[in-house]
């Protein structure tokens, strides 16, 4: 019997049942549905052997209130996942980008959350009759541009939001879902920071918590019971996801003596594809890539080409390896930003990876034929 049930019933379903029946579904979820549909349908019918990956990227929120006036956060800004999407559209994938409302996109992402306001990228011609890009950003904005009108006119690219870590569910089960008719050319890649606790509705403050002060001036405590959310990586391998498609997922850990051996249970636990970890002060540097048979097996932007990072510490770097005698792979890439994106890096050598997993799948089906 699967670890995964009992009695024949998977141990998941009762908590995504109770999850999906006593939360509501997204206002925009009927949209994102027929957008993905269309979308979906598109590739299958002019590209039938194009790759369609969902990035699921940013962080999701948690609400404190029915009435939302104040959530609970983390600090995801989305990087990884736009650089990524960048990668995969190099690398011939269609991307479905379910992203945070407000976070990083493709290719906007190179001015937007800049330290520079938009507006200093440009400039009055001498004539003073337009504005034009000044002269030192043109080569790098004419690539991007180029880049995302192609992903725009080659119907490559769908943006879908969300917020709160309620949307994020019931998107990635309807995206999943209906994702199914790509069957092993679907790539799962999801760098969405995901909350680890919610607020059932049921306990929910219906309106704004009010800061009322106590006698003598010194304000209330105010005290949150948070419910885990329920984990559906699960669910999204053994019952959501196409048959035969490619996940991934990642985690992220702050100890380097944890990082391999809690991407080893995770792999372990939901059964799924590969595990990416990275170490919050090193993840734009290194990943180790967990495989179910290819081991341990790191990433790394060479030393010359790394960008500067006010919240990496360089010194970590290879700390968290626990094979130290492995080869990493460090490889050139990278052609819009200044250093090298690992992203640059970890992409291709998915897209490999994915090939050969098709490619497998491919003959174990002729096999059972």
């Amino acid at each position: 019997m699967s670890p995964h049930t009992t009695n024949g019933v998977s141990i998941n379903e009762d908590a995504e049942n109770t999850y999906f029946q006593t939360n509501p579904s997204p206002k925009a979820l009927t949209k994102h549905q027929a957008l993905a549909l269309e979308f979906i349908q598109y590739h299958l019918e002019n590209a039938p052997d194009r790759r369609i990956v969902l990035v699921t990227s940013g962080g999701t929120t948690v609400p404190l209130e029915n009435q939302t006036v104040r959530f609970i956060d983390n600090f995801s800004a989305g990087t990884r996942g736009a650089t990524s999407a960048e990668y995969f559209l190099q690398e011939g994938y269609a991307v479905i980008f379910l992203h945070r409302q407000f976070s990083l996109l493709p290719y906007s992402r190179h001015y937007s959350h800049s330290t520079n306001c938009f507006l200093d990228f440009m400039e009055e011609s001498e004539d003073g009759e337009r504005v034009v890009v000044r002269k030192e950003y043109q080569e790098k904005m004419r690539r991007v541009l180029q880049q995302y009108q192609y992903a725009k006119n080659n119907r490559l690219l769908l943006l879908l939001p969300f917020t709160t870590v309620i949307e994020y569910m019931f998107e990635l089960r309807s995206l999943a879902t209906l994702m199914q008719p790509i069957g092993s050319r679907a790539l799962f890649y999801l760098a969405a920071a995901v909350s680890d606790f919610f607020i059932p509705r049921d306990r929910m403050e219906e309106h704004k918590i009010q800061s009322r002060e106590g006698r003598g001036g010194s304000g209330r405590q105010l005290v949150i019971n948070l419910d885990p959310v329920p984990k559906f990586l699960s669910n999204l391998v053994h019952s959501w996801a196409p048959k035969g498609s490619m996940i991934v997922s990642f985690k992220l850990e702050t100890d380097p003596s944890l990082l391999v051996s809690k991407a080893e249970q995770a792999l372990d636990r939901y059964q799924h594809d590969l595990v990416i970890g990275n170490m919050l002060m090193t993840r734009k540097w290194e990943v180790v890539f967990i495989s179910r048979d290819g081991g341990e097996r790191w990433i790394r932007v060479p030393k010359t080409r790394r960008s500067k990072s006010f919240s990496g510490i360089e010194a970590l770097v290879g700390k968290a390896e626990r094979k130290p005698d492995s080869e990493p792979v460090d490889l050139e890439g990278g052609t819009v930003t200044e250093g090298m994106e690992i992203e640059s890096l970890i992409i291709p050598e998915l897209a490999m990876l994915h090939s050969d997993m098709m490619e497998r799948r491919s003959s174990a089906s002729e096999e059972e034929l």
